[in-house]
């Protein structure tokens, strides 16, 4: 099979960094070629594959100064992705919904996944004018603001079951926190979880311009206030299975509708418990009491902390293994694929006050 996968430019693929979007799909893109089917990255040109590389920027945008737009750079990314159209069975964006005027002749060969949080008022209006591309959520309560659009499946993510070894013992008796500083992922939860467990915290993560308020105003007289606490800032992934390993537990205290949490998964790979809040994906990929636990306040993460220690850190990882690794996730891709592909389509008529015109398409 003849694949394109169309990555976002924010990183490369896979990120040195921070990147939950671009890694899955240098993790997808790996495992098909890995199966020997022919697969084409349009990435930036500092992007390490065994795909072949078609790149339009020569290198990923967060980090290069010199971009203040990423628009133009998306555009010409889509441009190249549109000269080459017709040399694919499949096309796989995952750059949100900038492609949907583009592809629109070709629909029918293209699968979209959405990668974000979709509960925003624009996204509505936009997806009942495009009602004919398929899309695909990354878990079943991502789709729950947008039922109007052409949901084709769910597919959970998956990582290579070798990318972060499984550590017996997590003897490093902090609690760990990796991913963005950002009100919604809500850091200060995870200082006041620590506090009230009387643990040590780690926090790993990026500080993004948009949220360098934030930090200044918020977090950082925080970490100042708290000694048990430390911030190490991004880490690489050779740093990360040593941070995730290590922790007692990884906090998960989010506080908006997260689409999936690549990182929840990447502690289970560790064999970490994880302890997070109960918000949008989390009770889809937590297994309560087995690869962790789901609380609804600051109080019940901290009494998770001591419960976290009596859970089987051998069946955190059997959990990971079981539902969360790329081949489970390449195989749910390329049943999509192949549903593509022979044309087992069914037409439902789009409500007739909907913006623009057509049928909408849904993959039987």
């Amino acid at each position: 099979m003849k694949i394109a996968q169309i990555a976002p430019l924010f990183e490369r693929v896979p990120p040195r960094l921070y990147g939950g979007t671009e890694r899955i799909v240098s993790y997808l893109t790996e495992e098909l070629v890995r199966q020997a089917h022919e697969v084409t990255l349009f990435a930036s040109a500092d992007s390490v594959t065994s795909a072949q590389l078609v790149a339009s920027t020569g290198s990923a945008l967060r980090l290069n100064p010199t971009v203040c737009d990423p628009i133009p750079h998306h555009l010409i990314l889509l441009e190249e992705v549109r000269q080459r159209a017709d040399m694919f069975d499949v096309l796989h964006f995952h750059m949100d919904l900038l492609h949907f005027p583009l592809v629109r002749p070709f629909a029918h060969r293209t699968v979209t996944t959405l990668h974000g949080r979709l509960d925003l008022p624009d996204l509505e209006p936009f997806y009942r004018a495009f009602p004919e591309i398929p899309v695909v959520s990354i878990s079943e309560d991502q789709r729950r603001p947008l039922p109007l659009a052409n949901w084709v499946a769910t597919v959970q993510h998956g990582l290579p079951r070798d990318l972060l070894p499984f550590d017996p013992a997590g003897e490093g008796g902090y609690l760990a926190f990796l991913g963005r500083i950002s009100p919604e992922k809500r850091p200060d939860r995870a200082i006041e979880i620590a506090a009230l467990a009387g643990m040590p915290l780690k926090i790993a993560a990026k500080v993004d311009r948009a949220d360098q308020d934030y930090w200044d105003q918020i977090i950082a007289p925080m970490i100042a206030h708290h000694p048990n606490v430390e911030y190490i800032g991004e880490v690489n992934d050779g740093a990360k299975a040593a941070f995730l390993g290590r922790a007692a537990a990884f906090l998960f205290p989010i506080d908006w509708p997260e689409p999936f949490g690549l990182v929840m998964i990447e502690a289970m790979a560790c064999g970490t418990p994880v302890i997070a809040f109960r918000r949008g994906s989390v009770p889809e990929v937590l297994e309560d009491g087995v690869s962790g636990f789901i609380v609804n306040t600051v109080e019940e993460a901290a009494a998770a902390v001591e419960r976290a220690r009596s859970l089987s850190r051998a069946g955190v990882r059997r959990t990971f293994e079981e539902r969360f690794s790329v081949e489970r996730m390449a195989a749910d891709y390329l049943d999509v694929y192949d549903r593509l592909l022979h044309h087992r389509l069914e037409t439902v008529p789009f409500p007739a006050d909907a913006v623009g015109t057509g049928a909408q398409t849904v993959v039987a």
